[in-house]
């Protein structure tokens, strides 16, 4: 902060700052002159023997030293009133050293998020200089402003180009906090709460929804929980909670709303401050938080600019840029910025005089001649893909470092990189260079667009059959544009985010055209399976994927979208054009909406407040990530909150898992493989749960001194602080999204699952979600059915009961055959008990607790072939997503069941919906 004010003192008030160097010169020479003068009579004064009074060089010494004293004395009066002048001057400048500094901060840490994200405090001194020298005049209050105004606008726009589009509004974001947080305008703790949620789950009062709404259990237990531990964090918020209860159907009102910031909210929590309602919206409407946190920056920042980042300006770029100064291209999936490079060098007159290299194995000596022939001609040159070459990149380094020293660098020379975010990119070179990303359109409308600008007219009105090339074109076209879209709604759209390509698109058109051409009939069987199993469905992993892009392809891939006014998943606004010229394509294409509705996809309106939620949790507990931890409420330092935290969660853990014991009361044996599947599970909870009451007990003990604190258990305790489960939990636990809080009541529910079976049996319904490796439980299962009936273990599948109607079961006792399961919960739809059938979600509800499921062992060859039913996925998490086993299958996924769907509905509406079974939810 110091550091920054001196630059803006030196340069605004250069007098002053001169007065004050000066002042600290002169008074550093007054206290030697004073030094030496005590020294010289100390000197003296040792040397003068008994009789003191007859050594006059001491007296005249003395006298000499009293004058001057009497004159230092001035001058030392006069040097302070110019010191508090100064001081007085430069704190008037305070406010705007320390805005600077703390946006500082905001920068630092953000290669924890990207590794490309390093910015030099050189180069931060440089924007900071160019505020000062382009902000407005005015008053001094008024030029303070508007230093403060240019340089977070300037530092906003700066950072904006080197960062992918998902960190935009988390930088504006990170800027808005420490802004808001300077000004005294929110606290640590209000900060931290909302980054972190409510991470509470004890209950001391009763969810009022149960008794007092007239819609009961609308807010769930979590969010109540949540509500009572804000009332208690923090000071605004005192009897909030008691609040709440006598004003439930106003506040179900607010839920309800499609925009519940805008709602009158009840009593005195309408004059909330925005940031504070946040808060709330935080807890019970987190799909409203990234629309509120915009709202939020655009004031507080007061001007829109900070949530409309800058477009991708290439010549704006290089026109701040210099021949010392690499210009690096931070690259994504799908985006090629050569194109824009090309242009510009077309503009400037360097197309010629560009020398284009793709790095890679024996190409580090040929960059390196291009380069020094560049430097001295005053050329350009490009190095592609240099993450494809780590170990030359030292050499690059030392190159760019020598750049200033070169006597025959030409003005001219501009040096290009293009990389993917890589560990090993040199630091020096990213902070040194000017960096710029350049994404892939968003939305169908621009990525239709894009596919169709990169086609050629003449091959568009050049085929045999133009009717179907036109709109078959359209269809793929669309179909591209459909599934990179799906992935913005994460685990519904596609378990894995593919990066589907351009030339995925290109190579899917080159055989359409080819196909059309040569063959009398359309050959569609051939063309869907060139686009579904080889051109896109190449990159698919995931089999239930496959699936998924087999699916959609069939929507355009097919004789219906021949025949005019076809409509994309029967959505009104999408129609397929009829056959015209190319212009005429085009136009259609930019008369559709610039935001796409989620019915187009074949997904649920639920699905977009899924995404919005998934996006909201996504940066603030990024936020949290980069934010210092600090000391906490009641005067307790973060070491004592944290030891606290890890002996209170320690005290929870059980003793392990006697499994020796164990296998006395349950023996292995033939007819019953339960037996052995419980002593495995034990085996696996016992290593976690050692693992976990381990750790607590050593991060305790570091805290106090008694050993040494590792980096593995500073990791431990950042976690504990942030509500996440410490990775040395997860690399030996089952899969989880749960946070911490959530995790450990959890964990604790499994652990008593298994206890209960110990003392009581095998017990009559199985918790499927609370197994450590769920597979051995449904081969146990299997395996008892096969040996009990003399049956090939291979020969047998499972079919599926859903138990809509408990009443008419004995839930009480084991069934015959099987077993009964329950745990799972419905994503992307519901169960309708009355009629027995998959039926639609309602809106808000995004997952629905299926009722038990009764898992039959039977022979394959007698299962009926004619049954209407989803074959729907059960997933151990929501991500869905894991490593690829040798099954063929996600370790994720468990197993597949059979849900009947009604006669309205086909396999293919839920496939489009994304529909699975989880075993646990994220909260």
């Amino acid at each position: 902060e110091d550091q920054m004010l001196g630059i803006v003192v030196r340069e605004e008030r250069p007098d002053i700052e001169d007065k004050r160097v000066k002042n600290v010169t002169e008074s550093a020479k007054t206290a030697e002159i004073l030094l030496n003068t005590e020294n010289k009579i100390l000197e003296l004064v040792s040397n003068a023997g008994d009789n003191l009074l007859s050594d006059q060089k001491l007296i005249d010494t003395l006298a000499d030293s009293k004058e001057q004293a009497v004159a230092i004395g001035k001058q030392m009066e006069q040097q302070e009133h110019i010191k508090q002048s100064v001081a007085h001057t430069r704190n008037e400048y305070q406010p705007v050293a320390y805005r600077v500094s703390e946006l500082f901060f905001c920068i630092a840490d953000l290669g924890s998020i990207e590794p490309m994200y390093q910015y030099s405090l050189e180069w931060f001194v440089n924007i900071y200089l160019l505020a000062i020298s382009t902000a407005e005049k005015g008053t001094l209050k008024e030029r303070l402003e508007h230093l403060k105004e240019r340089f977070t606008r300037l530092l906003y726009e700066n950072i904006c180009r080197s960062l992918y589009e998902k960190d935009k509004l988390l930088f504006s974001f990170l800027m808005c906090m420490a802004i808001m947080e300077g000004d005294g305008k929110i606290t640590n703790p209000e900060s931290r709460f909302l980054m972190t949620g409510g991470t509470s789950l004890e209950k001391p009062k009763a969810n009022p929804t149960e008794t007092y709404s007239q819609n009961p259990g609308w807010l769930s237990d979590k969010i109540w929980c949540g509500f009572i531990e804000l009332s208690s964090s923090l000071e605004d918020f005192k009897g909030f909670d008691d609040d709440f209860v006598r004003h439930v159907s106003s506040w179900e009102e607010i839920y309800q709303s499609n925009k519940p910031l805008e709602a009158p909210w009840p009593g005195k929590w309408n004059s909330l401050g925005l940031f504070q309602k946040i808060i709330v919206l935080r807890l019970f409407r987190t799909d409203k938080v990234i629309p509120a946190l915009q709202k939020l920056i655009e004031t507080e920042m007061k001007d829109r600019a900070y949530i409309e980042p800058p477009p991708f300006e290439l010549e704006k770029s290089f026109e701040e840029s210099n021949s010392i100064t690499p210009i690096i291209f931070i690259l994504s999936p799908g985006a090629d910025p050569i194109a824009e490079l090309e242009k510009l060098a077309d503009k400037k007159g360097f197309r010629s005089k560009t020398t284009i290299l793709s790095l890679g194995q024996g190409q580090g000596t040929i960059a390196e001649e291009a380069i020094s022939e560049a430097t001295t001609m005053g050329t350009w040159v490009l190095l592609q893909n240099c993450h494809l070459a780590i170990s030359w990149m030292s050499k690059l380094e030392k190159i760019v470092e020598d750049l200033p020293n070169n006597e025959k660098l030409h003005d001219d020379f501009r040096l290009w990189l293009t990389s993917m975010p890589s560990d090993e990119f040199p630091v020096a070179i990213l902070q040194k260079g000017a960096k710029l990303t350049n994404e892939p359109p968003k939305g169908l409308r621009n990525n239709l667009l894009r596919s169709y600008n990169s086609y050629d007219p003449k091959t568009f009105e050049n085929c045999a059959k133009p009717r179907a090339w036109k709109k078959l074109l359209f269809g793929l076209s669309f179909f591209h544009a459909l599934i990179l879209e799906r992935r913005k709604y994460g685990a519904l759209g596609w378990n894995i985010p593919y990066e589907f390509s351009q030339p995925d698109l290109r190579i899917s058109v080159d055989q359409l055209y080819m196909f059309l051409n040569e063959y009398t009939e359309i050959p569609w069987e051939a063309l869907n399976y060139m686009v579904a199993e080889a051109n896109y469905g190449g990159r698919v992993t995931d089999p239930w994927d496959r699936r998924c892009i087999k699916t959609v392809l069939s929507d355009f891939y097919t004789d219906i979208i021949l025949k005019d006014g076809y409509k994309v998943s029967g959505c009104q606004t999408y129609t397929v054009p009829p056959e015209g010229e190319f212009e005429y394509y085009l136009e259609v294409i930019k008369d559709f909406p610039i935001n796409d509705e989620t019915s187009v996809f074949g997904l649920h309106d639920n699905a977009d407040i899924t995404s919005a939620i998934n996006d909201a949790n996504r940066l603030l507990s990024t936020a949290l990530s980069l934010k210092p931890r600090t000391s906490g409420g009641g005067g307790k330092s973060q070491d004592e909150l944290l030891r606290e935290k890890a002996e209170a969660l320690y005290a929870q853990m059980p003793e392990m898992f006697d499994v020796y014991e164990v296998k006395k009361m349950h023996p292995v044996s033939y007819e019953e493989s339960m037996n052995t599947v419980l002593i495995q599970e034990l085996i696996r909870f016992n290593k976690l749960l050692k693992v976990v009451k381990t750790t607590l007990y050593q991060i305790g003990q570091a805290i106090q001194g008694f050993v040494v604190m590792s980096a593995e258990l500073e990791q431990l305790g950042n976690s504990l602080s942030d509500n996440r489960v410490p990775d040395l939990w997860a690399k030996v636990a089952y899969p989880s999204l749960k946070p911490l809080a959530s995790w450990i009541v959890d964990f604790l529910e499994r652990l008593q699952f298994m206890q209960k079976w110990i003392e009581d049996g095998a017990p009559p319904t199985f918790w499927i979600s609370g197994f450590f490796f769920t597979q051995s439980f449904l081969t146990g299962t299997m395996q008892n059915f096969a040996r009990k009936y003399k049956i090939p273990i291979d020969t047998l599948i499972y079919d599926f009961e859903v138990i809509s109607h408990e009443e008419n079961f004995d839930l009480s006792k084991p069934p015959q055959d099987g077993c009964y399961i329950h745990g799972l919960f419905l994503d992307g739809g519901r169960w309708d008990s009355s009629d027995c059938v998959l039926a639609e979600a309602h809106d808000k509800v995004l997952f629905y607790t299926m009722p038990h499921i009764w898992l039959k062992p039977i022979e394959a060859a007698k299962q009926d072939e004619d049954r209407h039913i989803y074959v729907c996925p059960v997933y151990k998490t929501s991500r869905r997503a894991g490593t690829l086993s040798t099954t063929g299958h996600s370790t994720n996924f468990v197993l597949s069941i059979d849900l009947t769907m009604d006669h309205s509905h086909s396999s293919k509406h839920w496939i489009k919906r994304g529909l699975a079974l989880l075993c646990q939810l994220d909260d």
